[in-house]
C-alpha cells in the first residue's frame, strides 16, 4: 500500500494547521495509515494538488480542487470531530482502493 500524501492547510500555514496536523498524525497512527503530511498555506493548495491525494483545511476554500478537500474546523472546536475523522478515513480508504 502506498503512502498517502496529505496537505494540511490554514490561512497562514502556521497556527491552526499545526494543531490539526498533530490530530491528523494521531488519527493516522491509530488507524495504521502511512502518510506523508505537508503543512501549507491555503494559497499553495492549488499548485500542490496534483502531487497530493487529499487536502484537509481549517479555512474557507478559495476554489475547487481536483483532490478531496475536507474542512476540519472540528479539530479546533471539538464539535463533530468524530464525524470529520470518519470522513477523512473514508476518503483515505477510497484513495487506497479499499
Amino acid at each position: 500500500m502506498s503512502k498517502v500524501k496529505v496537505l494540511v492547510a490554514c490561512g497562514a500555514g502556521i497556527a491552526t494547521s499545526t494543531v490539526v496536523l498533530k490530530k491528523i498524525e494521531d488519527l493516522f497512527a491509530r488507524n495504521n495509515i502511512d502518510a506523508q503530511i505537508t503543512q501549507i498555506k491555503i494559497a499553495e493548495a492549488a499548485s500542490l494538488q496534483d502531487s497530493n491525494d487529499i487536502l484537509i483545511t481549517t479555512t474557507m476554500l478559495p476554489t475547487e480542487y481536483r483532490i478531496p478537500a475536507i474542512k476540519a474546523m472540528a479539530f479546533l472546536t471539538g464539535i463533530n470531530q468524530a464525524k470529520v475523522e470518519q470522513e477523512i478515513l473514508d476518503e483515505i480508504a477510497k484513495i487506497q482502493g479499499n
